[in-house]
């Protein structure tokens, strides 16, 4: 286990690349997951241009685009092959007023459309389990990847958005064992967002420090080492102001609380 590779999602430093990359290797990471999004160094009109060249330059800093956050589209996926990029992550949204079912269909299709492009080039896409109206549970993103070889759709575990849903890390593991591709390391609480004295409770998410939420990384990590997981975990480095509101920037309250995940990963690690 001590040979995995710990990224970071890199959205938090939108600046120029050599100087994310310096931030990001000062911090002591192995590399990081690229947004490839409007407003960012690698956008999704430039990417087949600009992702390899990214790659270039965080190379010359010691570390690897170990996944991007980006389109699952043929030119994303061209660039990811041309950048040596092995893993595009995803989440799969179901828009308002659309059933569930029928949302799931059109995915499949959609990356049926996509499977010639990928087993040609070696991306996989990874699709997230996620809160709020995207597919949120193992078994939902399972329902997804199963369909597909492992090596073109695959799952990424989000161990905070598990605790979010009350799933169980040994139960977790094993649903999406055959299809892993990454692991997310990030975690929160659930916590009122109304007044105590209005009758019907309403509650969101506080995202908080890896040693402090709901989710029990130490399990997480001991059942995925008990299985010789091999891949990336990737810090997301989110956390809250208050509930909705993120800690954003190179903050001085950011830094430390990325430092002390960091630290607290590792020695599960080790």
């Amino acid at each position: 286990m001590t040979n995995n590779r710990i990224t970071v999602f890199s959205k938090p430093w939108n600046l120029p690349l050599a100087e994310m990359a310096a931030a990001v290797k000062k911090l002591g990471f192995d590399g990081v997951e690229l947004p490839v999004r409007p407003g960012f160094a690698v956008t999704p009109e430039n990417v087949e241009r600009d992702l390899p060249e990214a790659a270039h330059i965080l190379a010359d800093h010691g570390l690897v685009i170990g996944s991007v956050a980006g389109a699952t589209d043929e030119p994303t996926i061209a660039a990811c092959a041309a950048a040596g990029v092995p893993i595009i992550r995803t989440l799969v949204k179901v828009p308002e007023g659309t059933g569930y079912m029928a949302y799931m269909h059109d995915a499949i299709r959609e990356y049926e459309t996509l499977l010639p492009a990928l087993e040609n080039s070696g991306v996989t896409i990874g699709i997230q389990n996620h809160c709020y109206r995207e597919v949120s549970s193992v078994m939902g993103i399972r329902y997804l990847v199963e369909k597909f070889p492992a090596s073109a759709v695959g799952a990424v575990l989000d161990v905070g958005h598990c605790s979010l849903a009350g799933e169980f890390a040994d139960l977790a593991v094993d649903i999406l064992w055959d299809h892993l591709c990454l692991v997310n390391l990030k975690n929160a609480v659930w916590k009122r967002t109304n007044d105590a004295k209005e009758k019907t409770p309403e509650f969101g998410c506080f995202w908080t420090l890896g040693r402090e939420g709901m989710a029990d990384w130490k399990k997480f990590i001991a059942e995925l080492q008990k299985r010789n997981y091999a891949g990336d975990f990737c810090l997301t480095a989110e956390y809250s102001a208050k509930v909705g509101e993120d800690v954003t920037g190179e903050s001085d309250t950011l830094i430390p609380m990325i430092a002390d995940d960091l630290a607290y990963a590792r020695s599960l690690l080790s």
